[in-house]
């Protein structure tokens, strides 16, 4: 590991990197072939290709050399998000449907990205556009890869490999053994492979299995009894459609929970709002399809809930993976109507969860909430900034300000919920480093 790797690591306030994550910077920096890494969900992949890819590139370089291609936009935004935090001096943006492609294209000629994330849709799109110049490209990382296959991305990705001219070396991940790695992807026969997948172990061990029943059909009122039995903890519900998450969302808000949905029919922008609610502690509850059980690296998810069985073992796998991540425990409750039984194909000891008595107590809140300010990087505003704006202006003290994000044009902050109502009557028409700015909740 080089001295580089080191201060990365402390940056990031990691001690060492896991098992895995070693053996895949040996393999990728110790020979010049092809990688597939399988490894269970939350145990660090993203990290594990990107602290070695970053010793590999030219940071001197104004080019594209290296594509990662993510099946959804989560995902490639998070990837972005991690390669950021690490400070390593690599530029990179990530590109996805749901927005105009003409922005992406200049925030290309800007930033003038050494890595680009995205879906392969829209990678394709700027590479036939020729805002991503094709030849200057070595190294292609395909996330998830098994997901893309699913998800019938097999098309773009082939025309994408195929338009790539200079490309040296792939990079596979997966969280789970896709059957064949497809005939397109052209890796060479000196590869890789770095398989960390439990032999048979399906879930983690660290995870408590638990089955509810509900006396009616609709469980709605058990969901209800069983997430005040969480208190204030971390918790994601899976429902199998978009419909049915905003059903149980809407009525959890009128019984007084605090919840972020999350689901394919929500604007880019409400996606984004609604999972850093969560991840930022704003929200207790992540109602959700399975949209969420891949790739979205929320630490200390403590209950796992399926409203909706899992339709497949492998849907099942990855909604358990969001909780136990890295060393913590967690539990997965399968609320069962008349008629349910739990899938054959769960394994492990399942056992009765009686609620308690819970029907006089109320659902407790978060202990932050979310504000939106209206100025971002592109206006040359620094997470200092906004930590100096919410002291002065807003009468914090720093020990009641959480994450803060900041993005082109806007930022995030998470400030504590009592202070919320303040914070918001003293910003107003205040201003930020002399501009002007709008602070709201972000609901």
């Amino acid at each position: 590991m080089g001295v580089d790797i080191q201060k990365i690591l402390s940056k990031l306030h990691i001690v060492e990197l896991n098992e895995m994550q070693q053996h895949a910077a040996e393999a990728i920096l110790g020979s010049d072939g092809d990688v597939v890494l399988l490894s269970p969900t939350g145990t660090g992949k993203t990290l594990a290709y990107l602290l070695p890819l970053t010793q590999l590139l030219d940071g001197s370089s104004e080019q594209v050399q290296a594509l990662v291609i993510t099946p959804g936009r989560e995902l490639a935004l998070q990837s972005d998000n991690v390669l950021k935090s690490m400070g390593c001096g690599m530029r990179s943006t990530a590109c996805y449907g749901g927005r105009a492609a003409m922005d992406e294209h200049k925030v290309l000629r800007e930033v003038k990205p050494h890595i680009v994330f995205g879906t392969p849709g829209r990678l394709n799109d700027h590479l036939d556009k020729e805002n991503i110049a094709r030849f200057g490209i070595r190294y292609l990382i395909i996330d998830e890869f098994d997901k893309c296959l699913e998800m019938g991305f097999q098309g773009e990705m082939q025309k994408l490999i195929k338009s790539l001219p200079g490309l040296q070396r792939r990079i596979l991940l997966s969280a789970t053994n896709a059957e064949q790695i497809p005939q397109f992807v052209n890796m060479s026969k000196k590869g890789t492979l770095i398989d960390f997948l439990p032999d048979e172990e399906q879930t983690s061990e660290r995870v408590t299995l638990y089955e509810v029943h509900s006396p009616q059909k609709d469980k709605l009122e058990t969901l209800r009894q069983l997430l005040l039995s969480f208190g204030d903890a971390s918790s994601i519900v899976f429902l199998n459609y978009r419909n049915a998450v905003e059903r149980v969302g809407d009525y959890l808000k009128e019984q007084g929970f605090t919840i972020s949905c999350f689901h394919g029919g929500l604007e880019q922008r409400q996606r984004e709002d609604q999972l850093y609610r969560f991840s930022n502690g704003s929200a207790n509850v992540l109602v959700a399809t399975d949209l969420a059980s891949r790739g979205l690296d929320i630490p200390d998810i403590q209950n796992i809930v399926h409203y909706h069985l899992p339709e497949s073992e492998d849907g099942y796998i990855h909604r358990v993976g969001r909780t136990a991540r890295w060393d913590a425990t967690g539990r997965t409750f399968f609320i069962l109507s008349a008629g349910e039984a739990i899938p054959d194909y769960v394994e492990g000891d399942v056992t009765e969860y009686d609620i308690p008595l819970t029907s006089d107590l109320s659902p407790l809140s978060p202990k932050m909430a979310t504000i939106y300010i209206g100025k971002g990087k592109k206006d040359k505003i620094s997470k200092g900034d906004i930590v100096g704006f919410l002291c002065k202006s807003g009468g914090l003290r720093a020990n009641e300000i959480g994450r803060i994000d900041v993005k082109d044009r806007y930022a995030y902050a998470a400030i504590r919920r009592e202070k919320l109502r303040q914070v918001l009557r003293q910003t107003r028409g205040e201003k930020i480093k002399g501009i002007k700015t709008i602070v709201e909740e972000v609901r």
